[in-house]
This record gives structure tokens, C-alpha cells and sequence, in this order.
């Protein structure tokens, strides 16, 4: 069993920066791929990011490309989600999830572990 725990959410205004933790404990020693996803009141939840257990392979939906950033600390066990030019589109709990492989996908029936999540609010 791997747990997550998210931190770093609040309430912004529209064009502030925001850095969203995500760390992993327990079976944490196999190598597995990270994302990020995202789900507004009353809304699916979204994919936002993802990350391969090297780090080296990351992918983004489309509307956050150029403003967010997905990084890992092997070391700490910590999924970063940097987002920068916050929009008020980008309200919604964030979400961390880890997938039992180093290859990372984009859905969210691909991964096995889900964190509680951390709240995002931006306002314009």
C-alpha cells in the first residue's frame, strides 16, 4: 500500500503562482509513475499532469501546458505540481495518484492510489 498526502492548496488571485506537494509513504520502494488530476464541484475528475518513475517522461493536459510544472524528489518521496499564471479555470481540488508501474498514464482508471487532495482557489 502506498499513502498520499497533498499540501500546498489555497486561495490565490488570477495570475499567482502556487507549488502543490504530494508526498508518498509506505510500499514506496517499486518504481512507479505519478499524476496529478483535478476535479471541480459538480465535474469529472480531470487529468492534469503526469510524471515516470525516472522523471525523465511527464505529459500535461493541454490547458495548463506552459504554466504548470510536474517534478519528483526520489529522495523525499515527493510529487511537486508547480502552477504558475493561476487562472480562475484552475479552481478545484488536486488530486495525486500513483500507478504500481514506472510508466505513467494519462486516465484516472490507471492508477491505484489516490491521495484525499488539497484545494485550489483562484479568483479573478
Amino acid at each position: 500500500q502506498v499513502q498520499l498526502v497533498e499540501s500546498g492548496g489555497g486561495l490565490v488571485q488570477a495570475g499567482a503562482s502556487l507549488r502543490l506537494s504530494c508526498a508518498a509513504s509506505g510500499r514506496t520502494f517499486g518504481g512507479y509513475a505519478m499524476g496529478w488530476f483535478r476535479q471541480a464541484p459538480g465535474k469529472e475528475r480531470d487529468f492534469v499532469a503526469s510524471i515516470s518513475w525516472s522523471g525523465g517522461a511527464t505529459d500535461y493536459t493541454d490547458s495548463v501546458k506552459g504554466r504548470f510544472t510536474i517534478s519528483r524528489d526520489g529522495a523525499k518521496n515527493t510529487v511537486y505540481l508547480q502552477m504558475n499564471n493561476l487562472k480562475s479555470e484552475d479552481t478545484a481540488v488536486y488530486i495525486c495518484a500513483a500507478r504500481n508501474s514506472p510508466v505513467y498514464v494519462t486516465t484516472t482508471r490507471g492508477y491505484d492510489y489516490w491521495g484525499q487532495g488539497t484545494l485550489v482557489t483562484v479568483s479573478s
